[in-house]
């Protein structure tokens, strides 16, 4: 296994160097060029130039490479041209908001999604899964826009089981007191597509052999679900929703926004308000290396979940 976790680290390198060179290209030559941005309308040409010497951009563009590829390793952009706080700050501090509400939910909607699936497919054909079906087909359709109203409204603001918005400085207090409705939205929000997708895996097991055999020898049908067809099922499941993690921290920006969570996907967006390049580039390189670590970890859940998988 360490062999094989080598040779996948390097195996990104040439991925994580694509990455570098896109983002840096996009930034350099189609972005515009920042001097002006942040010299704003009342400028003049020296003043340009010094923006343009302080940046570092008025050197040639393998020096300018070479410079932004030593921000990524060492973990240093400089800092905010908004806010003059330093990115690697700005980073790690919104990344423990982000977390607090989507490791949760990830648990949450992972575990319902998974059972939810199994009690379909148990009863797959009849009425009821009809209906669940037609059932998830109608909660898709709603945008995740009036989940955060009517939750907002009904459960915060007018049962007031909720605050409406706001985030605290202690993980005890976020965890119980400001993230259960976030998570909750984002739970209602997922159900569907997740049962959907995990019916799907858990009928494309139901009819194999191993099945028939199993319920042929007289084994009990929660038993057949619960551990054989999981166990095989799960491995799409694991890559699915490992898959989904990394664009769950940047997708979170509408319930951040909304809930006040000062958050990644929350900063994504006021550095784009803000045209705040260098955010927006260090947060786009980490989490494409971010995407890439959790394709690693997916590949070696599933030999944990099927002793079988050989990684090659």
């Amino acid at each position: 296994m360490t062999a094989y976790i080598i040779r996948r680290l390097w195996q990104m390198m040439p991925t994580m160097l694509g990455v570098v060179l896109l983002v840096f290209i996009l930034f350099n030559w189609v972005g515009g060029d920042p001097a002006y941005i942040l010299a704003g309308k009342m400028s003049n040409p020296e003043q340009i130039a010094n923006i343009r010497a302080q940046l570092g951009i008025d050197q040639p563009y393998y020096v300018q490479l070479w410079i932004f590829i030593k921000q990524i390793v060492f973990f240093d952009f400089g800092e905010s041209w908004s806010t003059g706080e330093a990115i690697s700050h700005i980073i790690l501090t919104r990344l423990g908001p982000s977390m607090t509400v989507l490791i949760p939910l990830t648990i949450l909607e992972t575990f319902f999604g998974v059972t939810l699936a199994l009690a379909v497919a148990y009863v797959r054909g009849s009425l009821t899964d009809r209906l669940v079906m037609i059932a998830c087909t109608a909660a898709m359709s709603i945008s995740i826009l009036v989940y955060i109203i009517v939750f907002q409204y009904g459960l915060a603001y007018k049962l007031g089981w909720f605050p409406v918005q706001g985030w605290g400085e202690s993980l005890s207090e976020n965890l119980f007191h400001y993230a259960p409705l976030p998570i909750l939205i984002c739970l209602v929000v997922s159900i569907a597509p997740n049962l959907r997708l995990f019916r799907t895996f858990v009928l494309e097991e139901v009819n194999q052999d191993y099945v028939r055999t199993a319920r042929a020898k007289g084994m009990g049908e929660v038993r057949i679900m619960w551990v054989h067809v999981l166990r095989n099922a799960a491995i799409p499941i694991i890559t699915y929703v490992m898959s989904n993690l990394p664009s769950l921290l940047i997708g979170s920006f509408l319930l951040e926004r909304f809930f006040g969570i000062p958050g990644i996907g929350r900063e994504v967006i006021l550095a784009v308000e803000r045209s705040d390049f260098p955010v927006i580039k260090a947060i786009t390189v980490y989490v494409a290396a971010a995407t890439m670590v959790f394709n690693l970890l997916t590949d070696l859940m599933y030999q944990v979940v099927d002793p079988r998988v050989e990684l090659k």
